[in-house]
């Protein structure tokens, strides 16, 4: 479980494609606090540590861990897209007693979206997404939502476009540095929200 405020933004140094696919990703983490199966969240996906190492060609002078991703893995997300140079936004897992500052975020990716505009909003920056039918049904103005690993919260909704405001701290600590309109990102719906539709369908 996860809160949606990332701790540090990593990058893919390897790829190794066999039966899954294992990526190397360097970090700032200490490695020497993450034992191997733990999970990090990559860009919202949650994935479990194999492997961690400290520096070398793997981690460009940083420390680096392993992941493994599956095929369904790769269906549902933007992981099949990463290559050697990919930022990603990491964070670790919830412990009991840390402070909830995002929303609770599982890290349980329900599609990949894409990102239909980007404009100026005095200092920020209105974001604007397309949802298919079935994830929209469950995005809601003041609602939130995880984009990328990111809590983030919906500032309007048109239909199945919905519109966010990124800051500019978010801007610099986070890959939304990289992003722009044409590009996807990854959607977690607020696990409240698809309860209630749940309870809904079934009256």
């Amino acid at each position: 479980m996860f809160t949606g405020l990332i701790t540090d933004v990593g990058q893919v140094t390897a790829v190794e494609r066999r039966g899954d696919t294992r990526f190397t990703i360097a970090t700032g983490f200490d490695l020497e606090t993450i034992a191997i199966g733990a999970s990090i969240a990559c860009n919202g996906v949650c994935l479990t540590v194999v492997e961690t190492g400290q520096g070398g060609d793997q981690g460009g002078g940083r420390g680096w861990f392993k992941v493994d991703v599956s095929a369904e893995t790769h269906s549902k997300t933007t992981t099949g897209t990463w290559q050697a140079g990919t930022p990603v936004n990491l964070e670790r897992s919830l412990r009991l007693g840390d402070e909830l500052g995002g929303h609770l975020v599982y890290g349980h990716v329900d599609g990949v979206i894409d990102i239909a505009d980007v404009q100026p909003d005095g200092d920020s920056q209105r974001w604007w997404f397309d949802a298919p039918p079935h994830l929209a049904r469950f995005i809601a103005a003041k609602g939130s939502v995880a984009l990328d690993g990111v809590s983030l919260t919906v500032n309007s909704v048109e239909g199945t476009r919905f519109g966010i405001n990124i800051i500019p701290h978010t801007q610099e600590k986070t890959t939304f540095q990289h992003l722009k309109a044409g590009g996807v990102v990854n959607l977690e719906v607020d696990m409240l929200a698809r309860y209630v539709a749940r309870l809904v369908e079934t009256k």
